[in-house]
């Protein structure tokens, strides 16, 4: 156990730094857990409402998949169907975008963990994807997540090095409080810098309902100041689990 996790950490360093690590919803960030061996995760977000600026966006919908393996490993797949609202422009105004593929994996056993105490560890690498009618380079990804779970809330601190696919290199620091229980309410902070000089503060409110053992319901909204300019953000999804091995 030791040594693959030397070797993980390893992989993590040497790989070339990317962009947040791959948000569980409704947030940015992530926390320090992967699905169990055989389990498979989808993340679905039915409706994604984005004011930026006078332009207007509806994204629908966000997919991500995660799917379990044995070693506390989790694989994501994830992209997001975006559509311009408006008037017509001269670009395509229907992009498939944030598409990405990454490998998760916890190598310290905390408080998130059945029967761990302490603090959660856990590093998400990946390549991130041409997009369609997006941006059409590669880039890749690598972060550090740290979780901690208390009687009353939970905490996951998200901190990433970014290679994004026009070749400029960033970072982002985000941190999200996640209420315990059936109906948790949340919150996140996040920020982003790129050596292009984008920055983007954002804050996040809403809440997860654990409807079932399988499936999550969450709402979130969260406003940002992108490059200056105001951005609001409307989010709901799901989470539904389904046990390969049954």
């Amino acid at each position: 156990m030791r040594v693959r996790t030397f070797v993980f950490a390893g992989a993590v360093l040497s790989a070339l730094w990317a962009a947040p690590a791959q948000a569980m919803r409704p947030f940015d960030g992530t926390d320090a857990s992967v699905a169990e061996a055989g389990v498979f995760e989808l993340e679905l977000g039915p409706l994604g409402y984005v004011r930026h600026g006078s332009s207007r966006s509806v994204v629908a919908p966000a997919v991500v998949g995660n799917w379990g393996l044995p070693g506390d490993i989790e694989v994501v797949i994830e992209g997001r169907l975006n559509r311009e609202l408006g008037e017509a422009s001269d670009v395509d105004r229907t992009s498939f975008g944030d598409t990405a593929f990454s490998v998760k994996h916890v190598f310290r056993h905390g408080s998130l963990q059945d029967g761990g105490t302490g603090v959660s560890l856990a590093a998400e690498c990946g390549i991130l994807l041409p997009e369609i009618h997006g941006e059409h380079g590669t880039g890749a990804t690598c972060a550090g997540i740290a979780s901690q779970r208390f009687d009353a809330v939970s905490l996951h601190l998200n901190a990433a090095l970014t290679r994004n696919r026009d070749h400029s290199d960033g970072r982002s620091l985000g941190l999200i409080v996640e209420g315990n229980g059936e109906l948790r309410p949340v919150m996140e902070v996040f920020a982003e810098r790129d050596t292009n000089g984008g920055r983007v503060n954002s804050a996040l409110v809403g809440a997860i309902w654990q409807k079932a053992d399988d499936l999550a319901l969450d709402v979130g909204v969260r406003r940002a100041r992108a490059d200056g300019v105001a951005l609001t953000e409307v989010r709901m999804g799901l989470t539904w689990s389904y046990a390969m091995h049954r």
